[in-house]
């Protein structure tokens, strides 16, 4: 039985692969910050689709949370999911500089360092799956800080599957557009002015996702809304392009 370990994994996009992978058969391991919400969930898992499902509280934007996922991470998994994420009230430069770094910690910094710890099993069994969760937002320039950082996690899962393009390891960027979840309410964005149909349900999103990686994609998009969007996007200004940043979040 394979095991998946997510993080993010309580709510909205991270729950949905919990959902999915469980219904998969896949053993899970589940990281958050909420050590009572995760073994609530866990207990949910465990109940409807009958997998184990083991709970690691962690916050990743300190080094003790970081280091105590690394550290299951060399015990060995066959799927990651780096999902883990928030956003920042407000516009650079007037977002405390404490808030942007502990962005930067959850968004690259816990990507790249739980990328590093896991790869050393995969490489030895040649085989395994990472991927991680960036936006849409990652292909605009915005007056936030969270598109720059999620540009960097679409870099760097690009970078990283290049670089084990000769192995049977799959790295792959995720980078859906706005998902009904609890994103904008935890950072106090106000997601009234967004249309309707430019929302996409997480649990779509993530058959999408491993739709995506099982066809060796190295970055998925989930929806012809946004990939048509994306597209656009390249032949735009970038005057056009901030506009439409303007528009994009998550």
């Amino acid at each position: 039985m394979p095991t998946a370990l997510i993080t993010g994994a309580t709510a909205g996009i991270g729950a949905a692969f919990a959902r999915h992978l469980a219904a998969e058969a896949y053993s899970l391991v589940l990281v958050a910050r909420d050590e009572r919400r995760l073994a609530k969930t866990a207990d949910q898992l465990k109940l409807r689709y009958g997998v184990s499902v083991e709970v690691l509280p962690a916050d990743l934007s300190t080094e003790d949370g970081l280091t105590r996922v690394e550290s299951r991470l060399r015990d060995g998994v066959d799927l990651l999911v780096n999902n883990a994420g928030f956003g920042n009230a407000g516009s650079f430069p007037d977002v405390p500089v404490a808030n942007e770094l502990r962005m930067l910690k959850v968004h690259c910094e816990a990507v790249l360092r739980l990328t590093l710890a896991v790869l050393p099993g995969m490489r030895e069994r040649d085989r395994g799956a990472i991927v991680n969760v960036s936006s849409a937002g990652a292909f605009f320039p915005s007056a936030s800080t969270y598109s720059a950082s999620k540009a960097w996690v679409v870099n760097f899962s690009e970078s990283a599957a290049s670089t084990l393009g000769r192995s049977r390891i799959r790295v792959m960027a995720l980078c859906p557009g706005f998902v009904r979840t609890e994103f904008h309410q935890r950072a106090s964005m106000d997601s009234s002015a967004i249309p309707w149909f430019l929302w996409l349900k997480a649990d779509d999103v993530v058959r999408a996702a491993m739709r995506d990686l099982a066809l060796g994609k190295r970055v998925s998009v989930p929806d012809v809304r946004y990939k048509a969007l994306l597209a656009i996007g390249r032949l735009v200004p970038r005057s056009l392009q901030n506009m439409v940043a303007e528009r994009i979040a998550h």
